[in-house]
């Protein structure tokens, strides 16, 4: 298919890529990936589950009843750098001069009135004192001190956190201290992902920030501990060279950089089901980096994380009695349709037509397939504007339904049936999920097994001037995840508070 060069190969080699892979992708840039098939969103009574408070809170204490026999894990992708949080005050920089015009003039010719909002509250972000006293000014009152103030905070030469990790920027102002997300995750996980005083977190990251964790974690680990009464292990590990992707031209070619060398670009965070693959725990919470609220609000988000471990442990005991049955040869008539119904309704698993066509053994094998899955409860908010996939159920190109966590570009929205049927999803994926990642002989399920390869993505970029295809791979909490058994869970809105831009830093959930 492809001639590769002695240096093409050495290259490959080096990343840990096989020239059957690369392949592969190249052959997927010339199919194409289908949109998926929408059947129906997922809505409560229809694939989401709502809980009421005696129901939550008999979850809460089975979780907390369990916890002392289970290794539990916080996994947090945690590799993206903030420079997408700071657009609006790149764009600033770039194109204001405090001597042609005042800040109120650029915002309205730019169109860019985050900045007024910026510098409207600026005294409320964590960072404010400390920029103040590195450009050593008193106050804003100046647009040449507004701008000294931004380009302190982002240039190379100031603070430079335009090139910080999320994960390691100051969210949080308390009366004694700044916290980073970084910092209120070990506070998180004291309250809900912790066994007799120990807390095992394990966060993905960016190599050339993996000095930057460090220092953090110099600076604020035993006063996390201290404060918390919980000893913390943390681990990191960085996306895989061996997920990167090739790109191609327009012409699905593989895309040569100037030295002829082949371009590849990472994976995307579908890339972490390795990373993820990776982990041994019974219980794996997964929230993102920028998730994080200060500690006084932070109890309702505990419990919430709480109820979704209470139900997946709740559903995991079925499973294992089932499958047990099923190993020990102990089912009958009865027994065989009490598994069906469970993994109907409390799996949502559904059945082709032809099923009862099969014979005994061969419904025993389809039963047992169904039930030994990696299970996934994941927390689903009720919708409110924010961008995001959402759940729907999802009919694959075999004709087989199941839950899916989806995003907008894998829906053909030129199709005014599918179209129709995304918008009216009533919740929305916050990325809080609960993992259960082990059988009934707590074996751990390898997960690359239940990828759906065909739920990536294909996006044109340019590279020097020339045009690309890049390919990503099937997102970490959707196709990634495409054949695990799923359980949707609505959750309060209050546990999804993510930082995209500096001013969301303004919201009460980030206010001390």
């Amino acid at each position: 298919m492809i001639e590769f060069s002695e240096k093409d190969v050495k290259q490959l080699t080096g990343k840990g890529i096989t020239k059957k892979k690369v392949e592969d992708q190249i052959r997927t840039f010339m199919e194409g990936i289908p949109f998926v098939h929408l059947q129906a969103p997922a809505v409560v009574k229809n694939g989401i589950l709502k809980l009421s408070p005696k129901q939550e809170s008999a979850f809460v204490e089975r979780f907390n009843n369990s916890i002392k026999e289970l290794s539990l894990l916080k996994f947090v992708p945690a590799s993206g750098a903030a420079s997408r949080m700071f657009k609006s005050l790149f764009e600033f920089l770039d194109s204001y001069d405090p001597k042609e015009h005042t800040v109120a003039e650029y915002a309205a010719s730019a169109g860019n009135g985050e900045i007024l909002h910026f510098f409207k509250s600026v005294t409320s972000f964590p960072f404010y004192t400390t920029v103040l006293k590195r450009i050593q000014q008193k106050d804003l009152s100046l647009d040449k001190h507004k701008y000294l103030f931004v380009k302190e905070l982002l240039s190379e030469e100031g603070l430079n956190y335009g090139f910080y990790p999320k994960g390691l920027l100051p969210f949080h102002k308390y009366r004694d201290h700044v916290a980073t997300p970084f910092q209120e995750h070990l506070f998180e996980a004291a309250q809900y992902a912790s066994v007799q005083g120990k807390a095992n977190l394990h966060f993905t990251i960016s190599d050339q920030h993996q000095t930057l964790f460090d220092k953090e974690w110099e600076n604020i680990g035993s006063e996390s501990t201290k404060a918390t009464n919980t000893y913390f292990k943390v681990g990191y590990s960085y996306q895989k060279s061996s997920t990167d992707t090739i790109a191609v031209t327009l012409e699905n070619e593989p895309f040569r950089n100037e030295d002829g060398s082949l371009l590849f670009r990472p994976g995307g965070h579908g890339a972490l089901i390795e990373n993820l693959d990776e982990q041994d725990a019974d219980i794996i919470f997964i929230k993102n980096i920028d998730n994080v609220v200060t500690q006084a609000k932070s109890l309702e988000n505990a419990a919430s994380k709480k109820v979704l471990a209470g139900v997946l442990l709740e559903v995991q005991e079925k499973v294992f009695r089932y499958t047990k049955m099923i190993d020990d040869n102990s089912l009958d008539g009865e027994r065989l349709e009490a598994i069906k119904t469970f993994l109907e309704e409390d799996l949502n698993v559904r059945f082709s037509d032809n099923y009862n066509g099969f014979t005994l053994g061969q419904q025993i094998e389809i039963l047992k397939d169904k039930l030994q899955r990696p299970l996934r409860v994941c927390g689903m908010v009720k919708n409110e504007g924010e961008p995001g996939g959402g759940p729907y159920w999802v009919k694959d190109r075999n004709g087989n339904v199941s839950l899916q966590i989806v995003e907008s570009a894998q829906v053909d929205l030129n199709n005014d049936h599918q179209n129709k049927i995304f918008k009216e999803a009533t919740h929305f994926n916050p990325v809080d999920i609960v993992c259960g990642v082990k059988d009934h002989k707590r074996q751990k399920y390898h997960l690359l097994n239940y990828i759906d390869e065909k739920q990536g993505f294909i996006t044109q970029k340019t590279k020097e001037g020339k045009d690309l295809k890049a390919l990503e791979l099937p997102g970490l909490w959707n196709g990634a995840m495409a054949y695990w058994n799923t359980i949707f869970v609505e959750v309060p809105s209050a546990t999804f508070n993510p930082v995209k831009t500096v001013n969301d830093l303004l919201k009460p959930a980030h206010q001390a």
